[in-house]
């Protein structure tokens, strides 16, 4: 089996990559290779059993494009993009990567003629205020960002497409992934691993926003089991509707403190600093809520169990198990 991962040195695709590469198979397939690409080399060892074609380039590049298609990889995983807050910064750009490319990827597979599977990175961004808290599984897109556009469109290119026959596809809305590891990103929603991350090794966060702000997250542990999930399951229990909002934890951004308060104690939470940003505030401010994800849900798509949940993991797989500042 020949897996295509795009975006794959990002911290998503590079936990997706560890694990297909540990694991050896999907879906009782073996995993003979993988290509990885990204705008710089992804870093990725080869095992005895699945070799590595590592890709950089610029994924609105068309001859990018032709190499990433050229050997008809069997699944596709595709989260090459911009992130929301760099999209919306600079409009050229987002387009340019997020839908262009997008276009461009899925264009070629069509071309190709062979009907891969394909997952399709999207985003809850696709939704814009107003809507109802939680929102159902049938409201419709309505974004008010550049980078929620630019995956809105995606998602229905995926469903036409899937609809044609010129691949089986899904696109599946990511919550917000926290706790990221690594540095802080141009996402706009990044505060919200920040307050986390930051205080946990001791370092001082910046908090942009109101305590009150509400947010849907996920861990990355979750992320990559939902892109397997997607990669395997039966896409003819799915129907026409090829986009589906990933199941996940509401949270106010004083949950999330106090979630760390439980964990850690005062100490990491006396390290969040408020500095309240009108940008990344007007931002957040038109962001869904929390979701019924009754559909992903009853497809097997599963997810945290709390906050705090989500905070473990981050200790257990990023930092050996314990958080070095603790109570």
């Amino acid at each position: 089996m020949h897996v295509l991962i795009t975006g794959a040195a990002g911290m998503i695709g590079r936990k997706i990559s560890e694990r297909l590469l540990a694991d050896g198979e999907l879906n009782r397939r073996a995993i003979t290779k993988l290509t990885l690409h990204d705008i710089v080399t992804p870093d990725a060892q080869p095992t005895s059993a699945t070799s590595i074609m590592p890709i950089a380039g610029d994924i609105s590049d068309p001859v990018l494009i032709e190499r990433l298609v050229a050997e008809k990889p069997d699944l596709v995983l595709h989260l090459a993009a911009i992130v929301s807050g760099e999209a919306e910064a600079d409009f050229a750009k987002g387009y340019a990567v997020n839908l262009n490319g997008s276009r461009l990827l899925f264009d070629a597979l069509r071309e190709a003629n062979y009907g891969p599977r394909v997952v399709f990175a999207s985003s809850i961004a696709v939704f814009g205020a107003p809507f109802p808290d939680p929102i159902p599984d049938e409201f419709h897109l309505t974004p008010l960002t550049s980078y929620g556009t630019q995956k809105a469109i995606g998602e229905m290119i995926v469903s036409d497409y899937s609809r044609r026959g010129f691949f089986d596809g899904l696109a599946i809305r990511l919550p917000t992934i926290c706790v990221r590891p690594g540095k802080p990103n141009k996402a706009a929603s990044g505060f919200f691993s920040n307050i986390i991350r930051e205080p946990l090794v001791g370092e001082e966060a910046v908090l942009p926003v109101d305590d009150t702000v509400k947010h849907w997250h996920a861990s990355p542990r979750s992320a990559v089991g939902f892109f397997l999930h997607a990669a395997t399951m039966d896409l003819d229990k799915v129907g026409p509707r090829r986009g589906l909002t990933m199941p996940g934890v509401p949270a106010t951004v004083a949950q999330q403190i106090e979630a760390l308060r439980d964990i850690a104690g005062d100490r990491a939470v006396d390290l969040i600093k408020r500095k309240p940003d009108d940008t990344i505030r007007s931002i957040v401010a038109g962001w869904p809520q929390s979701f019924e994800a009754k559909r992903s849900r009853d497809l097997g798509f599963q997810a945290d169990e709390s906050f705090h949940a989500i905070i473990q993991t981050h200790i257990d797989e990023e930092l050996g198990g314990t958080a070095p500042v603790t109570r």
